[in-house]
């Protein structure tokens, strides 16, 4: 696997469409999708270049309970599991435990569910580790390395454009037209001002 080409991927903010809110009957922050999080390590070290083991998984709480509000609550279960899991990037592992909750009418059905949630909420955790697309970048309060990822070259084309503008019409054509990615690049900004600031008309004394 390309280390350097992998490790590039990793370094890059995790961009706010994947995020989802808190749930009030699942995750209490911010969370990423498990598919997500599976499709994310196919495509950064590749379908074949890396794997992950279940390595322990056990319910530690099962109890009856009801389910739904009333007046329509039903006697039902509530299951809850920890997992473990042994992630492995080209030899590089990492392991993590999670947790997950099952509640259903049928037992079996709220077991299935709890055993499914514990698995990839381990799994998850585990990739977390690797870097910010995979949820690191969420446990960061500053959510400093959540943010739309843009091109490097038209960061530089944009920045260049501002350094040239000769007007302050020339700087605010060229801002109107930037795409919204490239209007929240502080690099973009940064150049915007001072194309802004350096044609600003002079006020007579």
């Amino acid at each position: 696997m390309d280390w350097q080409k992998a490790s590039s991927e990793l370094a890059k903010k995790l961009e706010p469409a994947h995020v989802k809110p808190a749930k009030q009957f699942g995750p209490k922050g911010d969370y990423l999708e498990g598919w997500h999080v599976m499709a994310e390590a196919n495509r950064i070290f590749g379908f074949d270049g890396w794997s992950y083991t279940l390595v322990d998984c056990k319910v530690v709480m099962e109890r009856a309970r009801k389910i739904g509000k009333a007046p329509n609550e039903k006697d039902g279960w509530g299951v809850t599991y920890v997992a473990t899991v042994r992630v492995t990037v080209d030899g590089v592992t990492r392991e993590d435990v999670g947790a997950g909750h099952g509640y259903d009418v049928d037992l079996g059905l709220a077991h299935e569910s709890a055993i499914k949630e514990a698995v990839t909420d381990s799994l998850k955790r585990g990739l977390r580790s690797f870097g910010n697309p995979f949820g690191l970048a969420l446990y960061d309060k500053s959510r400093e390395n959540v943010g739309v990822n843009v091109d490097d070259s038209a960061v530089q084309e944009a920045v260049d454009c501002f350094a040239k503008a000769d007007t302050l019409d020339a700087a605010n054509a060229i801002w109107r037209d930037l795409p919204a990615d490239l209007k929240a690049d502080a690099r973009v900004i940064d150049a915007a001002k001072a194309a802004k600031a350096r044609n600003k008309p002079q006020v007579a004394a």
